[in-house]
């Protein structure tokens, strides 16, 4: 028969045992860096992939009645695997871009959306979005961990970690005309540290020549995705805006990326 000293011992051992099956799990997730970390690095592309992807631009230059705006769309499909990354350029899309071409060559003020939406088709636009973990882990190397907390990320539980990019992810050319710069990344990761979604700030001012000052910001938000064991970016928001000497630029893309 168990003595009374015995029962409030094992009692105290069951809670114990409880509280640790709730603890052992958070303790597991309590490092989200690490976590994400250890999640890109069995992310790297290993599984082919087919995918159809798209982009959509937009530009405005000037101010009031004198502004121009440009938009544009094209789409293209690629493969990506053992034998590097193929991509195909459909027929009416080349025709497209030969009549635009046509265009400008009589017409130097003639609108090119086609080819203007092509340049951010190019390998080095792609292969970030097809190989995201890769691209993902660069821009961890460049940032400094700041702080992580529990939060919810499209009605799931998830985990945002921020970071702080310093002035020295510009060129030693860029930086020293820079007067101010605030850099910032967030990334919300999953239970297992998978990325679900990124977003990059940039802002800087400064001046060149003496006499120009300028301002320049940038964001970046990307929705990922997995493809077996391959992280790729689904979607894909640029915005980005300069202004000095008189003149303001803005830019807009939208890439999206549909695997099968």
């Amino acid at each position: 028969m168990m003595s009374r000293l015995g029962r409030p011992v094992q009692a105290a051992v069951a809670r114990a045992a409880l509280a640790a099956a709730f603890i052992a799990p958070c303790a597991a997730h309590a490092d989200g860096l690490a976590d994400l970390k250890g999640a890109l690095a069995r992310l790297q592309a290993q599984t082919p992939l087919k995918a159809t992807l798209e982009t959509k631009t937009w530009r405005r230059i000037g101010e009031g009645k004198a502004a121009e705006e440009l938009s544009g769309q094209a789409a293209i499909a690629l493969e990506d695997g053992s034998q590097g990354m193929r991509l195909q350029y459909s027929r009416e899309l080349l025709s497209r871009m030969d009549a635009e071409q046509q265009a400008a060559a009589k017409n130097p003020n003639a609108k090119t959306p086609t080819l203007y939406a092509m340049r951010e088709l190019g390998p080095e636009e792609l292969r970030p979005m097809v190989s995201a973990a890769e691209g993902l882990a660069r821009q961890l190397e460049r940032g400094a961990f700041k702080s992580e907390k529990a939060v919810s990320y499209n009605g799931k539980a998830a985990r945002q970690l921020s970071f702080t990019l310093p002035v020295t992810t510009l060129s030693d050319r860029d930086r020293k005309y820079i007067k101010d710069f605030n850099g910032t990344l967030e990334v919300w990761i999953g239970a297992d540290g998978t990325p679900m979604a990124s977003s990059m700030n940039v802002h800087a001012t400064g001046r060149a020549f003496v006499v120009v000052s300028f301002e320049f910001k940038q964001e970046e938000q990307s929705v990922y995705q997995l493809a077996g064991d391959r992280l790729v970016v689904a979607r894909k928001e640029s915005k980005s805006s300069n202004a000095g000497a008189g003149e303001r630029t803005e830019d807009r893309v939208i890439k999206t990326l549909q695997a099968g």
